[in-house]
Parts: structure tokens; sequence; C-alpha cells
């Protein structure tokens, strides 16, 4: 059972432009949350070690930069999952996010 604060909501093909702070990167976005997301498809040499993750992502006609603190990794042959925690989330970002949510949630109220 899913307890997280805000639902996470799969993206369908959402590129993502990625910086470890020594090399530039292409991944796709699995899905977003108001404070989280993953990337897939990301190069297995990314550093996520580096701390921050500098990650721009295109959705409906609006561009976001975020910066993002690796939580988890997962290798798969030559590419990386990587899940992340949103460290400066934008009022855009935030009302991009809260208007993919579904209906009827609010701040606090926890997927069942």
């Amino acid at each position: 059972m899913d307890k997280r604060e805000h639902p996470r909501m799969v993206m369908k093909g959402m590129a993502a432009d990625i910086s470890d702070g020594k090399g530039f990167f292409s991944g796709m976005v699995h899905d977003i949350s108001r404070f989280g997301l993953s990337l897939y498809e990301v190069p297995r040499k990314i550093d996520v070690q580096s701390g921050f993750l500098t990650v721009i992502v295109a959705g409906q006609g609006d561009r976001f930069r975020l910066q993002v603190k690796p939580c988890w990794e997962k290798t798969i042959g030559l590419e990386k999952i990587i899940g992340g925690r949103i460290e400066d989330t934008s009022i855009a970002w935030a009302d991009f996010v809260m208007r993919l949510e579904p209906e009827g949630r609010y701040p606090g109220e926890f997927l069942e």
C-alpha cells in the first residue's frame, strides 16, 4: 500500500534533460508528484552521488528546471532508474502537477 502524501502520476512521453554537474544526459520521466519524480532510460554513467541533479522537463507547453536530490537508483544493463525529491519546487511546478492530480485530493490525504 502506497502511503505517499501526494499521488504519483505516470507520465507518457515526457523527456528529461539531466545534468549531474559533470555531464549532460537524456532520459524519460516515469512519474511525477508535487515534490518528487522518477526517471528512466538514464545512462548508467550519470553520477547520482554528486548530490543534486538538474532536470529540465517539458509538459503541456511548459518547461521546468528542477533541482532533484536522488533518493534511490536501480541499474538495469546500461541504464538506470532514479527516484528523487524535488528540492526547489516552484509555484508553476506545483500548479502543473495539481492540474494533473485526481479530483477530490487535498494535501495530507493518503492514497488507499
